[in-house]
């Protein structure tokens, strides 16, 4: 039995082929494999595709999250971290990186409900817990799925409240707010290049991008263990360098972005042109007045009266692949417990959609035949 895949890299490097083999050949022929040539070369490409003024490779974007913080305490409080009296607003609904990396930096997270239709952080709660929590110095907003977050009204209650806004893109390269692409808009942005992400490497990798001089040459020594010279070092710091091959890989990937991301879009309106009728699903919302803002890193439907886990099951059992992201909320796991963090309300939103969540094939070379075939399958669920 044939199966369909979340994601098919070897399609997608078979696509690519003649670019990634020749940007790999070039590295090893120079074999400069730390800070190499290609390092430069993907931020310089980064800042001019997002319109930022600075992009700084990283080693994930996970430390790409931490070390944007850490310079960010740097900067506004002239120390090496933040206190546990900070506190940064993020959701409870996303990967583990999002709300540990605030852990990380010093700081404490309060995790705020999300907007039930698009998942993402919901703006009158950060506003009502900006009004109501004392010491909140930054927002940390996720564009969830691939979906941009609001950033009109998050940009303007940190205005406001004198925060920073440091945006994790790492599920939506490519996206926009209106004319700005995701990741330009607040005080800096984070992106990964972990394989499976919309623009990925053939290993882990990041990036911080941002406007301010002052971050950008934190983040550099923050990378570098903490100094301009290694030898002789300013801060605590890490071993956090992009390597020149992953440099080199994404870089001949972004060539391609654009394409796949409306790739990615084409097969989504397929999917929800489609299952629009089906009672029991809810399928994501899109925002019509913003038709590219959404870049489908998964498409993501909520299974309705319980039956999430039996539809997983019975698409597993015909050969496709699904996933679950998230099955637990932040505000629920271990790490998080123990007085490490504050939650605003009930968090009852972030609760449901850990139990409706269902992520479909959306690989952007996926043939028509699989997307009408997933089709065809969930149909046949839902009137069994």
């Amino acid at each position: 039995m044939k199966t369909i895949p979340m994601l098919d890299l070897r399609l997608e490097y078979e696509y690519m082929k003649e670019d990634i083999d020749n940007a790999i050949k070039k590295c090893l022929n120079h074999q400069r494999w730390i800070l190499g040539p290609e390092v430069k070369e993907l931020e310089d490409k980064m800042a001019l595709y997002l319109g930022t003024k600075h992009c700084i490779g990283a080693c994930s974007g996970t430390e790409a999250l931490v070390m944007a913080l850490r310079a960010l305490a740097i900067k506004r409080k002239k120390q090496e971290f933040f206190d546990h009296n900070d506190k940064i607003i993020t959701t409870s609904f996303t990967f583990t990186a999002t709300g540990d990396t605030i852990l990380r930096a010093g700081a404490t997270p309060v995790f705020v409900d999300i907007d039930p239709e698009t998942f993402n952080i919901d703006i009158h709660q950060i506003e009502e817990c900006i009004a109501k929590t004392k010491n909140v110095v930054g927002i940390v907003p996720v564009h969830l799925y691939g979906q941009a977050c609001n950033m009109d009204e998050i940009m303007k209650l940190a205005g406001e409240h004198e925060l920073f806004i440091l945006e994790d893109v790492a599920q939506a390269y490519g996206g926009m707010w209106k004319e700005q692409k995701l990741g330009s808009i607040g005080t800096a942005g984070a992106f990964s290049f972990f394989p499976a992400k919309n623009l990925g490497g053939f290993g882990d990798g990041g990036m911080v991008a941002t406007d301010d001089d002052e971050i950008m040459e934190m983040v550099r020594m923050l990378l570098r263990h903490g100094g301009k010279d290694k030898y002789n070092v300013d801060h605590v710091g890490y071993n956090g360098r992009l390597d020149t091959l992953q440099a080199a890989i994404v870089s001949a990937k972004m060539k391609y972005i654009d394409e796949f991301n409306e790739k990615r879009r084409n097969i989504a309106e397929i999917y929800t042109k489609e299952l629009s009728d089906v009672d029991g699903l809810v399928l994501p919302v899109k925002n019509v007045n913003m038709p590219d803002e959404h870049v489908f890193h998964q498409y993501t439907i909520s299974v309705l009266r319980g039956k999430r886990n039996e539809l997983q099951k019975y698409l597993k059992e015909k050969g496709i692949s699904t996933m679950v992201y998230y099955p637990y909320p932040l505000h629920k796991m271990k790490v998080f417990g123990s007085g490490r963090s504050k939650s605003f309300g009930s968090l009852m939103h972030s609760e449901s959609a850990t139990e409706h969540v269902l992520s479909l094939p959306v690989e952007p070379l996926q043939s028509m035949a699989d997307t009408e075939k997933i089709i065809d399958i969930i149909r046949k669920f839902f009137t069994k």
